[in-house]
């Protein structure tokens, strides 16, 4: 888990993305209130969670806001969120000490994970998601997907024909982009 946390990979600086060009809009009220309603994950190291910011009321919300404009107008963010806590957990599967067994999630702070929404709907709005995308999207199973796939294959042991099938694991083409791209993409994005 720390090499895949902590590997960075070579980048040859092409990519394509509509550059938004001007200063980042700022954070919105509403787009704090909005991704505060959607919260409900465990704590960050500081223990922090959603209630404690619900119970301040307009109070807390716009001090996240101020809090979230700084950042963006600065372009930089807390130390507190270059570092979280990692935890295995194991997938029912295989050898339970051994790592491959285990899948990981990690703990971040949960106003982090706040802004992290709020720039995740921002990139959504901007970003077509094909036809062809399932699973790990609102109201997109793969159960139908798999139904499709087992008809195919009936349909083409039939006729006595091959059929080829290609997958992509996202999760692990994920980490291995280069984070300078995610970066850069995002700069370039406005976000």
């Amino acid at each position: 888990m720390d090499k895949l946390m902590n590997e960075e990979n070579e980048w040859d600086h092409r990519i394509s993305a509509r550059v938004k060009e001007g200063p980042t809009d700022c954070i919105r009220i509403d787009e704090v209130a909005s991704a505060l309603k959607k919260m409900n994950e465990a704590p960050g190291l500081l223990g922090l969670v959603v209630e404690m910011i619900w119970i301040t009321g307009d109070i807390g919300t716009q001090w996240i806001l101020d809090f979230f404009n700084s950042i963006v107008k600065e372009g930089c963010i807390p130390e507190d969120w270059k570092s979280c806590v990692v935890l295995p957990i194991y997938k029912w599967k295989g050898d339970p000490m051994e790592c491959g067994s285990c899948g990981a999630i990690k703990l971040l702070e949960h106003v982090l994970k706040v802004v992290e929404r709020i720039f995740e709907h921002r990139m959504r709005q901007q970003i077509d998601i094909g036809d062809m995308q399932f699973g790990f999207m609102k109201a997109e199973g793969s159960t139908d997907d798999i139904f499709t796939v087992r008809q195919m294959q009936e349909k083409f042991r039939a006729i006595e024909r091959k059929l080829y099938f290609g997958f992509v694991d996202l999760a692990k083409a994920f980490d291995k982009v280069p984070r300078e791209v995610i970066r850069w993409a995002k700069h370039k994005l406005g976000v």
